[in-house]
């Protein structure tokens, strides 16, 4: 055997004289000389150790020891094959998991769209969606059980990386009839007194509100407390008094509550953002996911009305974003 190396050059050229039986239409179809076909077959034969043709007649009869090469190339070839199926779909995203979160307001609104309009670009991708509170969510990012979520911030920005999308301001949420809702703009000093219905303790909007208050020499009569907006509205919508939230909640839950939603100085934001895992390199997947997450957030985000002087009523969905 010769000391030179098999190349693809070789193999190109023995599975072209194995598809066409001729030295002739095999270097018509490589686009090179019938010399330099007969060369790299006579120099693979020295390679291999095997006679690979009869050659006799017009036409080259592969030999039972080529046969059995060529059945082995063959396999080589679709295993290429499967690599160049691999490689589309690593491009394309395919055969991935990506894990993503939010709060309950937005894991079943604002996400569940961004994550069908991702999958319309990358169907191959498998999202698991993860709905907690917001200290879950962030245990979640941080620990990089998630690759992404949607949150609201109103406080100090959690230990992850985080992206911020639009900042809102939060409003006051009233029973329709209610003498408050007259106005066009409540002050904190105008909830002295007033019934109020609060968010849960230790929550960060529980502790922005309750600064708010203090800040304005503010008492409140807190009569329930909630953890969700839904509940919060359906308190309100009952009489039992009025609240702070943010105002994706309030206009969601205007759909189907009775209430009036107000403007409410001092201004207290809520940023909307996504959150990634601390780790400084972001893959391509989570970057794909990131803005078409982002486009979501500020199509319907940015439907919200900013100024409510005449409160909405259950149904009344044209100021709301589209599912």
């Amino acid at each position: 055997m010769t000391s030179r190396r098999m190349s693809f050059r070789h193999i190109e050229a023995f599975r072209a004289v194995m598809a066409t039986g001729s030295m002739t239409e095999a270097s018509r179809r490589l686009h090179t000389s019938q010399p330099q076909v007969s060369r790299l077959i006579g120099q693979l034969e020295g390679i291999t150790g095997l006679p690979l043709f009869d050659r006799g007649g017009s036409r080259l009869i592969p030999t039972l020891d080529g046969t059995r090469f060529h059945a082995e190339v063959e396999r080589a070839f679709v295993g290429l094959a499967s690599l160049e199926a691999a490689a589309g779909r690593i491009r394309a995203f395919g055969a991935e998991r990506l894990r993503v979160a939010a709060m309950p307001r937005l894991a079943g609104g604002l996400l569940a769209r961004a994550v069908a309009r991702f999958q319309l670009d990358h169907p191959g991708v498998v999202v698991a969606i993860h709905s907690g509170d917001d200290e879950a969510v962030n245990e979640w990012i941080a620990t990089g059980f998630c690759d992404a979520a949607m949150t609201m911030v109103y406080g100090a920005m959690p230990a992850a990386d985080l992206d911020h999308v639009l900042t809102l301001d939060c409003v006051a949420v009233l029973p329709l009839g209610h003498p408050l809702a007259n106005r066009p703009l409540l002050t904190v000093t105008d909830l002295r007194g007033e019934p109020f219905i609060a968010a849960s303790l230790g929550s960060a909007l529980r502790d922005r509100i309750d600064g708010m208050l203090a800040a304005a020499r503010t008492e409140v009569s807190v009569t329930a407390e909630a953890g969700l907006g839904s509940a919060i509205c359906a308190l309100v919508a009952a009489g039992l008094g009025i609240s702070v939230m943010n105002p994706l909640a309030a206009y969601e839950e205007a759909l189907v509550s009775p209430i009036a939603i107000r403007p409410i100085a001092p201004a207290l934001p809520v940023h909307f953002a996504l959150l990634f895992p601390p780790d400084p390199t972001r893959s391509r997947l989570a970057q794909a996911f990131s803005a078409c997450a982002r486009t979501v957030m500020l199509e319907q985000l940015t439907r919200l009305p900013q100024d409510d002087a005449a409160g909405i009523r259950p149904g009344q969905a044209a100021c709301l974003p589209a599912p």
